[in-house]
């Protein structure tokens, strides 16, 4: 599981036929939860994409111990009592941008995602909303969607249930370079 981010990247490379292939090797990933008594965020820029603008697939990879808090109990919490990281590393989508955008354009366009999201080791369907910004020839895409704690058997103990909400916040931003 350590190494989904390079197959990703091989199993794109390997199914390409003459499309173009985007690559990020840092995203970045915020999460966010409004909670009554304390608000909690974290971010990574580990996460890996594959952009086929071709074919419209696209696959991310974030490992989850790789989200930094500012309180590392929190981070310690995160990973050992509600993300079990040890045994669920990665959370992955994997799927296909629903609409056709020209790549030789610039502009920015809104895009949906719809595929495959795992977290916590649960597989869900989901369509998510995103832009697709094209300047100069550089591809980025930026999403913002929320995710269930409960559609992901990720469980918040009674003890901590003002401390947690129940939806988090999640933000991403990749920076894509063609795949060589």
């Amino acid at each position: 599981m350590k190494y989904i981010g390079v197959i990703l990247l091989v199993w794109f490379a390997t199914n390409r036929t003459g499309q173009d292939i985007y690559a990020c090797k840092n995203a970045v990933v915020t999460l966010y939860s409004k909670a009554p008594i304390e608000d909690i965020e974290a971010r990574t820029d580990k996460g890996t994409s594959v952009l086929n603008t071709a074919t419209g697939e696209l696959a991310f990879s974030v490992p989850i111990r790789s989200f930094k808090f500012d309180k590392a109990l929190m981070q310690e919490h995160f990973n050992e009592n509600y993300m079990e990281s040890d045994k669920y590393p990665q959370a992955t989508f994997k799927g296909k941008l629903t609409d056709k955008v020209d790549v030789t354009k610039d502009g920015t366009y809104p895009v949906t995602a719809s595929g495959v999201l795992e977290v916590h080791g649960v597989k869900q369907t989901r369509s998510i909303p995103g832009k697709l910004t094209v300047a100069n020839g550089a591809i980025s895409l930026t999403s913002e969607f929320t995710v269930a704690c409960k559609d992901h058997k990720i469980e918040i103990p009674t003890l901590v249930f003002h401390n947690i909400a129940e939806s988090i916040r999640i933000q991403v931003s990749a920076a894509y370079s063609p795949y060589k």
